[in-house]
């Protein structure tokens, strides 16, 4: 298991261009160079990074390995889709691991830990969208639990997707 620490403001930098790598690996190919372009610029620099690590409805965890940042998580607890019935839900906005290490249980551990955090938080449900062509994201979420509750549009660049929202009850503290 690699360690799992909350984000801190130094590490905005390596986060924004973890966010932007894991993000361009996983759908570059199949989106537009300028939607890509776009979507990245306005959703993965550091002042963006930063600002959401100092935020108090959000949580950024980080993975790292040899002192790089290999994956990463972040949490939001704001207004959930109407679909997404819950007194206090979470939702697990990104969820990201780079590329080489796929397959090794960090996604896991990273969701075991967003879990943990929502019980800290006191959320009933944990929420989540992820892209419908998005098949091995939606096979990890089903087999830990998540449903499919209903769908929304992400805005990708200018190109209008559709994200299947998925929830799961949060388990009570042990």
């Amino acid at each position: 298991m690699q360690p799992i620490r909350h984000a801190t403001p130094s590490d905005a930098k390596n986060l924004a261009a973890l966010a932007e790598e894991t993000f361009r690996e996983t759908f570059g190919s199949m989106n537009t160079v300028e939607d890509m372009n776009l979507h990245c610029q306005t959703s993965y620099s550091e002042a963006i990074q930063l600002g959401e690590i100092a935020a108090p409805r959000m949580t950024t965890l980080v993975s790292e390995n040899g002192g790089n940042l290999i994956a990463f998580a972040q949490l939001r607890w704001s207004e959930a889709p109407g679909c997404v019935s819950a007194t206090n839900p979470g939702e697990i906005q990104r969820i990201y691991v780079a590329k080489a290490w796929h397959g090794k249980g960090i996604a896991q551990d990273l969701m075991e830990t967003c879990l943990n955090e929502m019980v800290k938080r006191k959320s009933d449900v944990a929420w989540l969208g992820v892209w419908e062509r998005n098949p091995r994201a939606i096979a990890f979420y089903k087999k830990i639990g998540f449903a499919e509750v209903g769908s929304h549009v992400f805005p990708l660049g200018t190109d209008p997707q559709r994200d299947i929202i998925m929830m799961r009850p949060v388990p009570p503290s042990t």
